[in-house]
């Protein structure tokens, strides 16, 4: 089984994910959208965890390439924090989709512990990279910073909850609007 293949599966998964979390990690139903045998699956995945555990962590590494790639590139911490909702907002560009890690902590009881662990460094990576750039845009001290960055991570991802839910993602905007008026978000 190709290395290509791994990727096709990692790729089918990400989507299933963000559609309809992890129980919509489904072997037959990824292998169907790959074009392989549902049994190749397991070649790269011996079980369901390993797989939504690979997938969770390639999430967030893919996030955490893209959150360093976008402060090496930005003129300006305050740059950073206007381009950061950009990330959750492609999820919903994307067909209604979510953030796949916000997604699976929503399923959070019912996931396997290897999955809660990558679940879990995304929000990690997240709030680290916006405690990172806060300070850095001189808007407090290292702890009012990652009090902060805690609670832009959640209104950003619960601004995407709500406007999945009404597949409105002009409500996406208006939430990230409300949030740079009220103070959360730098304007």
């Amino acid at each position: 089984m190709s290395a290509n293949a791994k990727e096709a599966i990692l790729a089918a998964a990400k989507q299933a994910a963000q559609s309809h979390g992890y129980g919509g990690l489904n072997f037959r139903d990824l292998a169907a959208a790959v074009g392989i045998k549902s049994a190749s699956i397991y070649y790269h995945f011996p079980s369901k965890a390993d797989l939504g555990s690979a997938v969770a962590r390639r999430y967030w590494e893919d996030t955490a390439a893209y959150l360093q790639a976008m402060l090496d590139d930005a003129d300006s911490p305050f740059e950073c924090l206007q381009r950061y909702p950009s990330i959750f907002r492609r999820s919903l560009e994307s067909e209604n989709r979510l953030c796949l890690c916000s997604f699976m902590a929503a399923e959070y009881e019912d996931l396997p512990d290897e999955v809660k662990s990558e679940v879990q460094a995304f929000a990690t990576v997240n709030v680290a990279w916006l405690s990172k750039v806060l300070l850095a845009a001189g808007l407090g001290d290292p702890i009012a910073c990652e009090e902060r960055a805690m609670a832009i991570f959640a209104a950003v991802a619960g601004a995407q909850l709500m406007a999945r839910s009404r597949a409105d993602i002009a409500l996406f905007d208006s939430l990230l609007n409300g949030y740079r008026k009220a103070g959360l978000m730098p304007a």
